[in-house]
């Protein structure tokens, strides 16, 4: 009998990738999130007759107890999470509830009901900040520096902890900044897509010196699956892709490739704690499940405008609800 997944945050946007890529794989896929914002079936819609779709809040315990209790799931993906530092920076309430109780919570019920692996999606971010130089590996201790980064810190250690002290099968994935198809315009790229777009002024914190790994949606969806089948329980993985590149950089690529001017650039005050550079050093994964990057980032940019500009009505659905969140967040600046 093909194995049975649960993938938290499965309308969202790596959860979603993750959700083709389970079909496509052969399990049996059942999709939980609560639909916030940030979530959309809309990008579950080439698979949504293959999935079993439930709609809770991972951070209320019954609802998660009884999805359990009926699925039983071998496999637990869980993705679901607040992820937006900025957001984080106005209103941390939200973060701590659900990256942490609702961690909680599923990490109960899936000791409670036997599941045989627990995937544990974290962030490069809660290592902090590296300068010009080296690599974060997955012993480097933990220096989050946001409320997001502390928030999933938390939930990775949490994580650690019910491996140790209950023996759940608890793995923990660290991804590096990913980017690509269906992504939340409050992200840097889809942000810029769209204001560019509408040949709007593009906000760049400080110069633009911070430095980001950029690793395209596909290829972090496949290195968690190789994790689930290959991965050692109560290890650590690094998901990234060597592609770094400053954030000005990305911003004048787009700009490029949409054929618009500089111009549009704005430089503004930088944001609270703005880590200044992250690096992946991804060399176990590849040792232990042979998974490496096969996009490339000029590859995977080009592809994600290209789609952007293609499904640019989606994009514009989200619009009101990022101009509250720049409001805010430019107020904050001032």
């Amino acid at each position: 009998m093909k194995k049975k997944v649960i993938i938290t945050g499965g309308a969202g946007f790596i959860g979603a990738e993750l959700a083709r890529l389970s079909v496509k794989s052969g399990y049996r896929t059942i999709v939980v999130d609560s639909l916030t914002y940030a979530g959309d079936r809309e990008r579950l819609k080439e698979i949504e007759k293959e999935i079993a779709f439930y709609k809770i809040d991972i951070t209320e315990r019954e609802p998660v107890f009884e999805v359990f209790q009926r699925e039983k799931p071998d496999i637990v993906f869980h993705l679901a999470a607040e992820s937006h530092v900025d957001r984080s920076i106005l209103d941390p309430s939200l973060f701590l509830k659900t990256n942490i109780i609702g961690t909680q919570n599923l990490l109960d019920a899936s000791k409670e009901f036997g599941t045989e692996r627990f995937i544990n999606m974290s962030t490069d971010e809660v290592y902090g900040e590296l300068g010009k130089d080296g690599m974060f590996t997955e012993t480097t201790p933990l220096n989050p520096n946001s409320p997001y980064s502390v928030s999933k810190a938390s939930q990775d250690m949490l994580g650690r902890a019910y491996y140790r002290t209950y023996g759940l099968p608890v793995i923990t994935v660290r991804a590096s900044n990913n980017y690509g198809y269906w992504q939340y315009p409050e992200k840097l790229i889809p942000v810029v897509i769209l204001k560019a777009y509408h040949n709007e002024s593009i906000p760049v914190y400080g110069k633009g010196e911070n430095v980001r790994e950029w690793l395209f949606v596909s290829d972090c969806a496949k290195g968690i699956l190789a994790v689930a089948e290959k991965g050692e329980n109560g290890e650590i993985y690094n998901i990234g892709s060597g592609e770094e590149r400053k954030n000005i950089e990305v911003v004048k690529a787009i700009l490029d490739l949409m054929g618009k001017p500089h111009s549009l650039i704005e430089f503004v005050k930088d944001r609270p704690g703005h880590d200044f550079r992250y690096a992946l050093d991804f060399s176990k994964i590849t040792k232990k499940t042979g998974w490496t990057p096969t996009v490339g980032f000029e590859e995977g940019i080009e592809k994600t405008v290209k789609w952007n500009l293609e499904n640019i009505n989606w994009l514009k659905e989200k619009k009101k609800d990022l101009e509250r969140l720049w409001q805010r967040v430019y107020k904050r600046q001032k």
